[in-house]
């Protein structure tokens, strides 16, 4: 858990004015005392059970390993979740706070948009009237999720100013949020932001690990050697993390976006090439320039282009808990089109990430070891863009 003034470590924290303090903090009592009612935990756990389709199968990519030999890959289905990504996890979680808190609206950003469609999906759900924004690159490249964002009701604001992604997404949707704080809520899409939101979304997210923890010592009868997920701003990584940060033999890989190389200005390597900075209201590793302003970042997923990450990611890099490595864009869409091919399952470019460096790290492990893989979305939403960039 993070200390009083939500840190982990160095990172983290609230960079906020005074007047939105009092609202996290607000916030942040709400959440602290509504989380242990039985009334809460209830309805969330019948949720996730009847609603979200909970627990995730996990599932033995037998193909895939025999095919590169080596380590057994083992994929954590989060792409079979209603809406397709472990986004609902923590949405639903929100969605129910908000409600608790009688907020009249819910803002968010959203990146590839699953995020988007999680909180709209669970707005809808519980009739709390839902605005979000997304860049106008991601709107063009991710129209699927922008359909259904549509469909469940959602008002969707485009957002043109900067790269017209991600980050600014977040700026613009903060922005509209700092007008009425005390009637809204921003749900946060990540483990990223001023505390609570790392911890909330962190503690929403976790049941991924904690079911994976459970299914893998069933099903191998031990843990996994390898934990991989793919890193942006963190909240699957973190959910699939958790459960296994007291394995000391369990080894964590958290897979960021490489995007055209890190040689390259065209990627978003934030623990790789980051350094300390502030951004969006909290302490973290950032891709900056020399007066902290944050860089451009790229890459081919959509929801991995952001110039931080949550900061518990931060403070476990600097201990050595986990590691962070990176995959480019033409490994992803190997790993993209491998899985698809191979396994029958077509994985979200981020997820992909997470397949790219199981594929790359499986032949040099013996068969006796194992490597979990959080499969944190399906590529409903980037098959066609795929499609057209390979030429299929």
């Amino acid at each position: 858990m993070p200390d009083k003034d939500g840190y982990f470590g160095d990172y983290g924290g609230q960079i906020i004015p005074p007047e939105l303090k009092l609202v996290m903090d607000e916030i942040t009592a709400a959440y602290e005392a509504v989380r242990r009612t039985r009334e809460f935990q209830d309805e969330l756990r019948d949720l996730q059970m009847h609603y979200i389709g909970r627990p995730s199968p996990l599932f033995y990519a037998r193909r895939l390993s025999e095919k590169l030999g080596g380590a057994r890959i083992y994929l954590k289905r989060e792409d079979l979740n209603h809406t397709g990504a472990h986004k609902i996890n923590h949405c639903i979680g929100e969605a129910l706070l908000a409600k608790y808190m009688g907020k009249k609206k819910v803002l968010a950003e959203t990146g590839a948009g699953q995020h988007g469609v999680a909180l709209a999906t669970a707005c809808a759900l519980v009739g709390i009237p839902c605005e979000i924004h997304m860049g106008q690159v991601d709107i063009e490249k991710e129209h699927p999720n922008v359909t259904k964002m549509k469909i469940l009701g959602c008002k969707l604001v485009p957002v043109t100013r900067g790269t017209a992604t991600l980050k600014d997404a977040v700026d613009s949707a903060f922005e509209e949020y700092l007008k009425d704080p005390v009637g809204s809520i921003y749900a946060i899409g990540s483990v990223v932001g001023p505390h609570p939101f790392p911890m909330m979304v962190r503690d929403f997210q976790q049941v991924v690990g904690e079911e994976a923890r459970e299914q893998f010592l069933e099903r191998e009868g031990r843990l996994p050697t390898q934990v991989a997920a793919c890193v942006g701003g963190g909240s699957n990584a973190m959910g699939a993390f958790t459960a296994f940060l007291d394995d000391e033999d369990v080894e964590l890989v958290g897979v960021e976006p490489a995007g055209r190389g890190l040689d390259t200005p065209d990627h978003a390597a934030t623990l790789t090439l980051g350094t300390p900075g502030a951004l969006h209201g909290f302490k973290c590793y950032n891709l900056q320039d020399a007066q902290g302003n944050p860089l451009p970042v790229y890459s081919i997923a959509s929801g991995l282009d952001y110039p931080g990450v949550g900061p518990q990611h931060c403070f476990l890099k600097d201990i050595h808990r986990v590691e962070y490595t990176t995959a480019t864009d033409d490994e992803c869409l190997d790993a993209f089109m491998t899985l698809s091919r191979m396994e029958g399952i077509i994985p979200a470019l981020e997820s992909a990430h997470a397949v790219a460096y199981a594929m790359r790290q499986a032949p040099n492990m013996g068969n006796d070891q194992t490597i979990l893989v959080n499969l944190s979305g399906r590529g409903d939403k980037d098959a066609d863009f795929v499609a057209a960039r390979l030429e299929l």
